[in-house]
């Protein structure tokens, strides 16, 4: 079963809710002992890095996560400020230290052109560096951002980042180091395309089973994205 994390902060009924839209078996828990039963692990996330990494850390889960998702090799999503704690630390606070599972560090945007506004907000295009079985057949689609501070991978692990957008210059859009995944939009937000990254993930989760295709809904097994 896939587990989501509540650790106090984060948009947890719309990523259950779009699990459940393509028939994935999901929970919430506020428990870090649950987590040993998960055969897949998301961890949303929206607001302030060190707040997030607190409340993180006073429900004793990055203990946890470091024996099951590092030592086990359970799936891992991270969505948006979720992605961001898999650094060593952030601007945003500077106090307290990430996940640090992947060499980066996080910092806010700053555009190259002044027309574009922070923070970055709405639909925006995805290009894939690499491949990855999260964003599989999902280059050039259009998801949704809302973000002021963004993943800067160092460049000894520059090949973990597998897809960028533009918003007045570069920014990190996803990552993918194993079985740990990291996204700055929100998937449970992108329609069509977020419901098929979320079950590209639940995929790569033990013991998940494909969903028939009579099951999925239309947004699934049809088109993806509407133009913008």
């Amino acid at each position: 079963m896939i587990h989501v994390i509540d650790y106090g902060r984060g948009n947890l009924k719309s990523v259950f809710n779009a699990f459940r839209a393509i028939g994935q078996d999901v929970t919430v828990t506020d428990c870090s002992v649950d987590l040993k039963n998960a055969t897949a692990i998301v961890l949303p996330g929206v607001g302030a890095f060190d707040d997030g990494i607190r409340g993180l850390r006073s429900r004793g889960f990055v203990d946890v996560l470091n024996e099951i998702v590092v030592e086990n090799e359970v799936p891992f999503l991270g969505i948006c400020l979720g992605m961001q704690f898999l650094a060593h630390r952030s601007e945003e606070g500077g106090k307290e230290l990430g996940l640090g599972w992947i060499d980066a560090e996080v910092r806010r945007i700053r555009p190259k052109i002044p027309d574009y506004k922070v923070p970055h907000m709405g639909w925006n295009r995805l290009e894939a560096t690499r491949e990855s079985t999260l964003l599989e057949g999902l280059d050039k689609a259009a998801v949704y951002f809302v973000h002021s501070y963004q993943l800067e991978v160092s460049p000894s692990e520059s090949q973990v980042v597998t897809a960028t957008t533009d918003h007045g210059g570069r920014l990190t859009a996803a990552v993918q180091k194993e079985h740990i995944f990291g996204v700055q939009f929100h998937p449970e937000k992108s329609q069509g395309g977020g419901l098929k990254i979320l079950e590209n993930f639940a995929l790569w989760g033990r013991d998940l089973e494909p969903v028939p295709e009579e099951e999925k809904p239309a947004s699934v097994s049809g088109s993806l994205f509407q133009s913008i």
